[in-house]
């Protein structure tokens, strides 16, 4: 049986059976994003403590994901990608046992979240640059564009699911879900048939390897300017695990199987986003299209932060994650494709870095200003200085001398 075009990365065996146990183990996933996030606030009440968790979470992305990139290239993807499942298993495990016996405290779950921000932080080169191993250049732009799609799905079934199963029964149960996700993950990279590439000799030393890399992307200038856009979309709009439980407790005064619906909604616009850019027949989105998506995206940051009633929110979250994911989607796929087979693991670190690296960031300013002012003022916040930055990006393009 052949995929339609859109889905044609689905051809491939291995990367077809990577992908469904990657989307298990994403429920359970953001099962788990959501639960931590009502634990803590739960726990402290405090949407500063909130933002500290995402920060401490995603540190390590910031600090170290050029590092793990360099490692990526140098070393065999999947036996990596084996240690890295296992090690967010047994993070979710421990933290499900916490809060099954009672002991769990804000401190453990800020411990955790670091843990975790470690394991992602070589997890997610590795696994981006292990996708062209399973599918090659030419279907290279459907794999990402099923992944994002496969991300957000996960997002609408996760939070939705685990709405019902925090107001029934609570959020331990949410965590051991998640944990027995990645086996099927595990299980699956041990049985693959796929053959490894050669061994790499490794010729300079890590760090020369690494700006080796910087160098690369600096000098290729569609590659810098996806670099910007999704930098700056990365800190300003993805902030969602602080933005969204502060906007169904603090503004609308939803529970927790609202906070689910609300995630869902996101989730929704952005797997329609993924496959819009899956399905069409261009490999290089074009920048018109990047530019776009990134605006209209700010505009429902600024619609967020006007809204105070749910059927308002719903929409304008939905087409939040639309245009987010379209953006994000596109700058991914452009980077793979401008990206040498043997420094693909450093390009895409880069990528990591500036989408998940800024995003400790982000968080801090999201959750300060909340704190202070009230998440209606983060999301004007956040929607002003996208556009601006995001015109500063349009303005350097247009002129730019290389």
């Amino acid at each position: 049986m052949a995929f339609p075009h859109g889905l044609r990365a689905l051809n491939h065996s291995d990367f077809r059976r990577f992908y469904f146990s990657q989307f298990a183990a994403q429920i359970g996933s953001w099962m788990q994003n959501v639960a931590q996030a009502w634990l803590v606030l739960q726990l402290t009440n405090s949407p500063f403590k909130l933002g500290l968790l995402a920060t401490l979470q995603f540190s390590p992305v910031l600090l170290f994901s050029i590092v793990s990139g360099a490692v990526a290239d140098r070393l065999p993807k999947r036996p990596l990608l084996v240690a890295t499942q296992t090690t967010l298993a047994c993070q979710g495990l421990l933290l499900a046992l916490l809060v099954a016996t009672g002991h769990v405290e804000y401190w453990h779950v800020a411990v955790l979240g670091l843990a975790l921000g470690f394991a992602n932080v070589v997890d997610q080169p590795a696994r981006q640059s292990f996708v062209m191993e399973l599918v090659g250049r030419a279907d290279v732009s459907s794999a990402v564009a099923l992944n994002s799609a496969g991300f957000n799905l996960a997002r609408i079934v996760g939070p939705a699911v685990a709405g019902v199963v925090i107001g029934r029964l609570g959020v331990a149960p949410t965590f051991f879900v998640n944990s027995l996700g990645f086996l099927g993950v595990i299980v699956t990279l041990l049985r693959m048939k796929v053959p490894e590439p050669p061994p790499r000799t490794a010729r300079a030393t890590i760090f020369e390897e690494i700006a080796e890399g910087v160098r690369y992307a600096a000098a290729t200038p569609r590659l810098r300017l996806a670099m910007g856009l999704v930098f700056v979309v990365s800190l300003c709009i993805f902030n969602f695990s602080v933005y969204v439980p502060l906007l169904a407790k603090n503004v609308l005064g939803l529970g927790a199987e609202g906070f689910g619906f609300l995630m869902a909604s996101l989730g929704v616009g952005a797997v329609a986003g993924a496959l819009t850019v899956g399905a069409r027949a261009s490999r290089y989105p074009s920048l018109r299209s990047m530019f776009a998506a990134a605006t209209l995206s700010f505009g429902m940051l600024l619609g967020l932060g006007l809204t105070r009633r749910i059927e308002f929110a719903v929409p304008l979250l939905f087409f939040t994650g639309y245009w987010g994911i379209m953006l994000m989607a596109s700058c991914n796929t452009s980077i793979q494709l401008q990206a040498p087979d043997v420094m693909r693991g450093r390009v895409m670190s880069l990528y990591t870095w500036v989408s998940g690296g800024v995003f400790p960031i982000g968080a801090f300013i999201v959750g300060t200003i909340s704190q202070w002012w009230g998440v209606s003022a983060a999301f004007l916040w956040n929607g002003t200085v996208g556009l601006a930055a995001l015109g500063a990006l349009a303005l350097w393009w247009r002129f730019r001398r290389d």
